[in-house]
């Protein structure tokens, strides 16, 4: 059976080691590349908005994830409220770039946790939105851990991260799931406010590829250790989200997982219209449409030309017979 990494951190003394050092980290932040170097220790704010304790906006199990990793019990999600990207077309934009949850403690947290395993029988824990939470999810993972916390730990990030996150989260973190979005840093800075975040994402994959390799399975179909990556297609960005298969199978495995997905929708400040600082006024017209049969094709067909075969496919995992006995 497999044991996950943060309960073997636990057992040798690891985890706690982590949780003192990224603790040590909030004094002057820089847990993600905006290096506000705010001490988050006296709840002091920077770009992300958030102090001293997460937010966490709901916890729940999702059926709305990938298929090995929602299995037939849900993915046990906890969205961690506020971020540290600006995107213009932000989905999740009511809990992201607002205060919409509740600041919890690191025991707090856990509880969410330990609930999720054992009262709705979760596969696994899933934080959603932590690149600026890092010392409070490893806080709350030593917490539950200590409580008897047995899944793995799924983290499920805009890949804005910083590589000392990713250092702290080495031997914690069984499951990375980054999303790549834009390719060039004129896209990045126009519709995520970050000009480094093709650079950025580009370090970070490579790094939680060197930690936790492939995605390797179960004998049921569900993910254990490995790299998942998404690519949200956009409108007109075919050929960025092109250059980013390319990276996945030149760069890191031509076995990496990938999920490329077609949920984009106008929103936000899509069609609305913001002023920009240099921009002048904008609605994002380019993006302002979904995307179309055509540029999904065209997608996974470039996939499959770079040899990356290992597509999600949203198929729906059967339980064991043991499970349903």
């Amino acid at each position: 059976d497999y044991e996950p990494k943060a309960v073997k951190a636990y057992r040798s003394g690891l985890l706690k080691e982590r949780v003192e050092q990224a603790r040590e980290e909030l004094n002057s932040c820089k847990i993600c590349p905006r290096d506000c170097g705010v001490n988050r220790l006296q709840d002091k704010k920077g770009a992300c908005n958030t102090g001293r304790h997460a937010i966490v906006s709901s916890a729940f199990p999702h059926f709305g994830e990938e298929s090995v990793l929602q299995g037939w019990n849900g993915s046990g999600t906890i969205f961690f409220g506020m971020c540290n990207l600006r995107c213009v077309f932000c989905q999740n934009w009511d809990i992201s770039q607002k205060k919409n949850g509740w600041e919890l403690k690191a025991e707090e947290i856990a509880d969410l946790m330990l609930k999720l395993q054992n009262e709705t029988k979760c596969h696994n824990i899933n934080f959603v939105t932590p690149e600026h939470v890092v010392p409070q999810v490893l806080e709350a993972v030593y917490c539950a851990v200590e409580q008897g916390l047995f899944l793995p730990i799924v983290y499920n990030t805009s890949s804005y991260d910083s590589l000392r996150s990713l250092q702290l989260l080495d031997g914690i973190v069984d499951i990375y799931m980054p999303d790549f979005k834009f390719w060039s840093p004129e896209t990045s800075l126009k519709l995520c406010k970050a000009k480094d975040y093709p650079a950025v994402t580009r370090d970070v994959i490579k790094e939680m590829y060197r930690q936790v390799g492939d995605l390797v399975f179960s004998e049921s179909g569900l993910a254990k250790q490995g790299l998942l990556v998404r690519h949200l297609v956009m409108p007109g960005l075919v050929d960025e989200g092109k250059e980013i298969l390319r990276f996945l199978a030149e760069e890191v495995s031509k076995d990496t997982y990938v999920n490329i997905m077609e949920q984009y929708r106008p929103t936000f400040k899509v069609g609305v219209g913001e002023t920009r600082s240099r921009g002048g006024f904008t609605k994002y017209e380019e993006i302002d449409r979904p995307v179309i049969s055509a540029e999904m094709e065209e997608m996974r067909r470039h996939a499959d030309y770079l040899g990356l075969w290992r597509l999600e496919n949203n198929e729906p995992l059967t339980p064991p017979l043991v499970e349903l006995m």
